[in-house]
C-alpha cells in the first residue's frame, strides 16, 4: 500500500519514529521478573532482516515463531507486535494474540493471516489500521529501516475478560497488571530509497551507454 508514496516523503519523516522505548517489552520491563521469555523465529534471527513473504512486498505471511521459558506460575500467553519506527507517536500495531495456552509454544508460518487465524481458533486483537491478524510490514520508500518488535508476556491471573478484538491501549492495560514475564524477538525491513543511485549501477549504466554508442569514423 506504501509502496507507491514517494520516496521525498519517507525522506521528510525520516526522523520521525516511534522509538523502541515506546513499545511494550520496553516500558513494562519485565526483565528482572520471573525468568527471561526467548522468543526465536525458523525465518529470520534477532535484528536480523524479515523475508520479503512476510511483508507488503511478498505473499504477506506472518512469519513461525517459537517460544521457551515461560513462568510455570503462567495462566496464559499473550503476543503483541509493533513497529517502533513507525513515523507516528506511538509504535504501529501489526498483530495481537491473546488467549494463547500457558508454557512454550510456537506459531506457525501463515497462522496469523486472517483467514487461517480463524480456522485454528486464535483470539487474535485489532490491530493499527483496524483489521484483525497479522498487518504484513509496509514501510514509507525512503524512511530507512523499520525494527519490528515480536514480544511475549506471561500473565499469571485467569483469563482477564477481553473484549472481542483488544486493541493496544487495552493489552497494555492488562499487561500492566498482569505480566509477570517478556520476551522480544527484533526483525527488520526496509524498503530501498528509488532517489539514490549507487556508484556501482551508474558506472554499469555509463559503460552500457558507451558500447550502444557508435564509434565515429576515423
Amino acid at each position: 500500500m506504501l509502496e507507491k508514496l514517494p520516496d521525498a516523503l519517507g525522506h521528510a519523516l525520516r526522523q520521525q519514529r516511534a522509538g523502541l522505548d515506546q513499545i511494550a517489552y520496553r516500558r513494562l520491563d519485565l526483565r528482572g521478573g520471573l525468568g527471561a521469555i526467548v522468543v526465536t523465529s525458523l525465518a529470520f534471527v534477532d535484528h536480523g532482516p524479515l523475508p520479503a513473504l512476510c511483508t507488503a512486498d511478498g505473499p504477506g505471511h506472518s512469519p513461525p515463531l517459537q517460544w521457551t521459558g515461560v513462568p510455570a506460575a503462567a495462566a496464559s500467553v499473550v503476543l503483541l507486535v509493533e513497529d517502533a519506527d513507525a513515523p507516528t507517536p506511538h509504535p504501529l500495531v501489526h498483530a495481537i494474540v491473546v488467549g494463547l495456552p500457558s508454557g512454550d509454544g510456537a506459531l506457525r508460518e501463515g497462522a496469523l493471516d486472517a483467514d487461517e487465524a480463524q480456522a485454528e481458533g486464535y483470539r487474535t486483537g485489532r490491530h493499527s489500521l483496524l483489521g484483525s491478524g497479522w498487518l504484513p510490514p509496509d514501510p514509507p520508500p525512503g524512511h530507512g529501516v523499520h525494527r519490528y518488535a515480536f514480544q511475549v508476556f506471561a500473565l499469571e491471573a485467569p483469563e482477564p475478560g477481553w473484549s472481542d478484538t483488544p486493541g493496544r491501549d487495552e493489552v497494555l492495560g492488562v499487561l500492566e497488571r498482569q505480566a509477570i514475564a517478556s520476551g522480544c524477538l527484533i526483525g527488520t525491513y526496509e524498503r530501498p530509497d528509488g532517489s539514490v543511485r549507487d556508484e556501482a549501477s551508474e558506472a554499469s549504466e555509463a559503460v552500457a551507454a558507451s558500447m550502444a554508442t557508435p564509434a565515429s569514423p576515423a
